[in-house]
């Protein structure tokens, strides 16, 4: 039998030959299931729906800091809750395992109380974009009461570690941003003092003034023009007050002394004159310039000596005695007042000048600078930049912390309280019954299977064919034997072919 393919039909001849079996093991097997669920201790569950309650403030005004998923941070509390160091309090507090206390240690007290507890997630939903909505806290004791109030123990640890994690976490990332605020605090400081201390060493020369230096150097040229004429004019109208002086003072001369003016001295004015006009248009380099001054020198030297041969005697005493006259004084009083006003217009030109050297120094060395400064402006605004962005974190986080404080960020919030049961959630003894049913058919299908199976005896023709290789020839039909026969002579399979025709059966 279990060397060829066995088919429906031979299967549900099995169950016609071993009903009884499967039927007897199947009636035993729930009630004898049952009795046992009668003696195992009964386990009461308590259970508690925690929410995850989002923060009351939208996140667009304060932002959450706790960014990690929900999940991953249940896993870890529930790590560090369900710790030997969190559930050995709660076995003294309510007196769990006190029949064992002193017999078995407490490491093996306290993972029993872990195996006790079930913390299991909500599945989120897709409304909920993958956020945990919450999870149950599940406690299986010995008894309702105490698995009550284990498992409102419990609840209460995972609502104040959530809290208290989340505190935590704000106050760290807010001291964190604090210290990362003041040393970019005394960066901006540095780069601001390195800024100011550019600015004074190169205070008009920066980028932004180099439109006002052309300005300036424009206006300071126009200035520096308009003394060099100013300054010229005076020198044009000093040569011609020294003429104008010259003139008065020889034809003074030579009234008081009797000599005609048509002298030497009408030669000097009129060279003098000359050199006035050239020196209005030439520089005191140009070469008839420098003859004309010669040629007055020599002619100032010649009338000199013939003065002094005239008057040898008495020249120092008629001057003393003999007043110029008033146009002579005011003469000498003009050009007196040009040379200072040439003296003046030289220093301002010379002032406006050394000016001009500045001005021109700036904004040659605007390029240089201007890179340099560019440098310095970059690492400020880098600096400016991140401390701005540190302060406007540290402030976001200082208000997260501030919600945390007052309980308006995300907390867990218990929606439906630990229960008291009421009956035993193990054992379920109706179900027992049912899988002890279930078992016994099982068993009995099972044995049933074994013994068809061990089971050598040939009951069909299939069986005759599969055993002998050979096709069925003839049919024997099946002869009663008497009730003498049936009490001497015991059965024995015989080898034979059984052929079936319309409404004939037989065996051998």
């Amino acid at each position: 039998m279990s060397e060829r393919e066995l088919t429906i039909a031979d299967y549900m001849a099995m169950l016609r030959r071993r009903w009884v079996l499967i039927v007897v093991l199947a009636m035993v097997g729930g009630p004898l299931a049952y009795g046992v669920s009668r003696f195992l201790p009964n386990r009461y569950k308590s259970q508690t729906l925690v929410l995850v309650e989002r923060p009351s403030v939208p996140e667009k005004i304060v932002a959450s800091l706790d960014n990690e998923d929900l999940s991953l941070r249940l896993s870890s509390m529930q790590q560090q809750i369900l710790s030997r160091s969190r559930l050995e309090p709660i076995v003294n507090q309510y007196g769990l395992y006190s029949n064992e206390v002193n017999k078995v240690p407490m490491e093996d007290l306290v993972g029993r109380l872990q195996k006790a507890i079930e913390v299991t997630p909500i599945l989120p939903m897709a409304a909920t974009q993958n956020q945990l909505p919450g999870f149950y806290v599940n406690v299986t004791m010995g008894n309702a009461r105490t698995a009550q109030q284990v498992c409102t123990a419990v609840t209460s640890m995972f609502i104040e570690e959530n809290l208290r994690l989340r505190q935590q976490h704000s106050e760290d990332t807010t001291q964190f941003l604090m210290n990362q605020l003041a040393e970019a605090k005394a960066n901006l400081d540095q780069q601001d003092a390195k800024l100011a201390a550019f600015k004074g060493h190169y205070l008009g020369s920066l980028p932004d003034q180099e439109a006002m230096n052309l300005n300036l150097l424009s206006n300071m040229t126009s200035q520096l023009d308009a003394a060099t004429q100013a300054l010229a004019r005076a020198q044009q109208e000093k040569s011609f007050a020294e003429s104008m002086l010259t003139q008065q003072i020889a034809t003074w001369q030579a009234t008081q002394t009797g000599r005609s003016p048509e002298t030497l001295d009408q030669q000097l004015a009129a060279m003098q004159t000359q050199l006035a006009t050239l020196q209005s248009r030439y520089t005191d380099d140009y070469p008839d310039v420098i003859k004309v001054k010669n040629d007055i020198a020599a002619l100032k030297k010649q009338i000199a000596t013939s003065d002094a041969q005239k008057t040898s005697t008495d020249a120092g005493k008629t001057q003393k005695n003999i007043l110029e006259p008033t146009q002579i004084v005011q003469l000498r009083a003009q050009v007196r007042n040009f040379d200072q006003v040439i003296a003046e217009k030289a220093k301002e030109q010379e002032k406006i000048k050394q000016q001009i050297n500045v001005y021109q120094a700036r904004v040659q060395s605007t390029p240089a600078v201007e890179q340099q400064f560019k440098e310095l402006t970059r690492g400020y605004q880098t600096a400016l930049d991140s401390y701005n962005e540190l302060q406007k974190k540290r402030d976001e986080a200082a208000m997260a912390a501030e919600l945390n404080r007052k309980q308006q960020g995300e907390q867990f919030r218990v929606l439906d309280p630990a229960n008291l049961p009421d009956k035993p959630s193990f054992p379920n003894r109706p179900l027992f019954a049912v899988g002890g049913l279930g078992g016994g058919l099982a068993l009995g299908l099972g044995i049933a299977f074994l013994l068809e199976m061990k089971d050598s005896s040939l009951k069909t023709e299939r069986d005759v064919e599969f055993v002998l290789r050979l096709p069925v020839l003839a049919m024997i039909p099946e002869i009663e034997a008497t009730p003498a026969e049936n009490v001497t002579r015991k059965e024995e399979p015989v080898l034979a072919g059984v052929g079936a025709g319309p409404g004939q059966s037989g065996r051998a």
